[in-house]
């Protein structure tokens, strides 16, 4: 089966219903978190009721916290508005087969307002906004995001009783590039990857990584907007997949003391005819756009951090030395930059080291062309290149804390010019929200300094 042969249209879902190949279709959408969330609709009832009328959930989707909890602060969604519905749209585009689940499709949904327009602070919108700001100008952006995940051998079960502590890695050492390493644990990549490929994706490899049952398998680019759908599908998909097998699974930023999961993010730009705009003949075989692509992106790194890195736990990536990004800077093929350029004439592209497994693609996405777009918009010179160690130079620093980045968002004008107010404040809500967890939490790093010793 080729990737295309797990994307449909309705006409074929309604004959794989009516044969009894499909009896049932998640109807998704993606949250603040990036998760996916949804209903499980039986595949008739879909056809009939939801492809011409659509469904609908409830708005605190979009105004709660890790744990499920409602939290004050969203002007959207609030006991005070009586936490009523908004509609799930499905995007027939996305409609696919979910081969890890039987007889499932799946459709990923736009929200929309009961009493109609859609919802700005939907991560999908938020991207869509700056996709039609691209559009605008004749121009489409193109996407990869290179996830990294962490196997253990224990089930998500047993890592919840253990309190995620005492877990046993899948792999016992560094398998970087080890075809050993990663043959220890095929019967469970090899299951993702054809999930995956069922699932419409185009699947590229899978390899090893440094800390110890680290793992990432890598997609095909698309456009903006498929690659952020395939990617919260894929998330939601790996962990299915692995609990299947007994295992678990994590994304998180910084499981431990050791390297963290990165999601480095490519980017490019293309006219609306296919051509090439990036590449020229300037240095490095840039274009003009080129340059002032990667100044905006640059300009605006620290003040859309929060965008990048969404988390308390994000920032703990961000040490030297760990190819996880600390200094603001851009090199040619230089892992020690926060921003990478690498390919060349049609693949020249834009990396982008500071995600984290744990990123919302749909806002980290939105933020890279928004920051484009800025320096497109107001012919940012770009600052040569840096060369060397980034980790060890005098430049800028990526915000340490989600504190720093709210703090930066909060007051960046040129998020606000991009994003608009609501979407700004309802997200600077979601730090505030975790950053107040976090403070009333007590770890056991305090327990283990302070039981006995204090």
């Amino acid at each position: 089966m080729g990737h295309r042969d797990g994307l449909l249209t309705v006409e074929r879902l309604r004959g794989l219903v009516d044969d009894g190949t499909v009896d049932t279709v998640l109807v998704g959408m993606t949250d603040m978190q990036g998760r996916l969330q949804g209903k499980r609709c039986a595949a008739e009832y879909f056809l009939n009721e939801v492809v011409p009328h659509a469904t609908e959930a409830c708005n605190y989707l979009l105004a709660v916290d890790v744990e499920m909890n409602t939290v004050d602060g969203y002007a959207m969604s609030s006991w005070d508005r009586g936490y009523g519905d908004f509609v799930l749209r499905p995007d027939m585009s996305t409609l696919r087969l979910v081969p890890w689940h039987p007889g499932t499709a799946l459709v990923l949904a736009d929200i929309e307002w009961v009493e109609g327009g859609l919802v700005p602070a939907s991560p999908r919108q938020v991207l869509r906004r700056q996709l039609d700001r691209l559009a605008e100008r004749d121009l489409v952006a193109y996407v990869g995001t290179e996830l990294e995940f962490v196997v253990f051998d224990d089930s998500y079960e047993q890592a919840w009783n253990a309190g995620y502590r005492g877990l046993t890695p899948a792999n016992q050492y560094n398998v970087d590039y080890s075809m050993l390493g990663t043959g220890r644990l095929e019967p469970l990549l090899r299951d993702i990857r054809n999930g995956m490929t069922g699932a419409g994706m185009y699947v590229e490899s899978a390899k090893g990584e440094c800390n110890p049952g680290q793992h990432e398998i890598a997609f095909r680019y698309a456009e903006a907007l498929s690659t952020c759908d395939n990617h919260s599908i894929y998330k939601t998909g790996a962990k299915e997949i692995a609990a299947r097998h007994g295992k678990s699974l994590t994304f998180m930023a910084k499981y431990n003391e050791r390297e963290g999961n990165s999601c480095h993010i490519h980017i490019s730009l293309r006219g609306t005819d296919g051509s090439t705009v990036l590449a020229g003949d300037r240095r490095h075989g840039f274009s003009t756009m080129m340059s002032h692509f990667l100044a905006g992106q640059q300009a605006l790194l620290r003040e859309l951090t929060y965008f990048y890195a969404p988390n308390i736990n994000s920032y703990k990536r961000f040490q030297p030395g760990s190819f996880a990004p600390t200094a603001v800077a851009w090199g040619v093929d230089n892992r020690t930059c926060a921003l990478r350029v690498v390919g060349h004439g049609d693949s020249l592209r834009v990396e982008n080291r500071v995600p984290g497994g744990d990123v919302n693609p749909y806002l980290a996405v939105a933020a890279l062309v928004a920051a484009g777009l800025h320096g497109i918009e107001n012919e940012l010179p770009l600052e040569p290149e840096f060369t060397g160690n980034a980790y060890a130079a005098d430049r800028p620093q990526v915000p340490p804390t989600l504190r720093d980045a709210a703090e930066l968002l909060a007051e960046s004008k040129h998020a606000r010019a991009a994003f608009g107010d609501e979407v700004v404040d309802h997200y600077l809500n979601n730090a505030r929200v975790e950053l107040a967890a976090y403070d009333a939490a007590v770890t056991d790093w305090e327990k283990v300094r302070g039981f006995e010793r204090l």
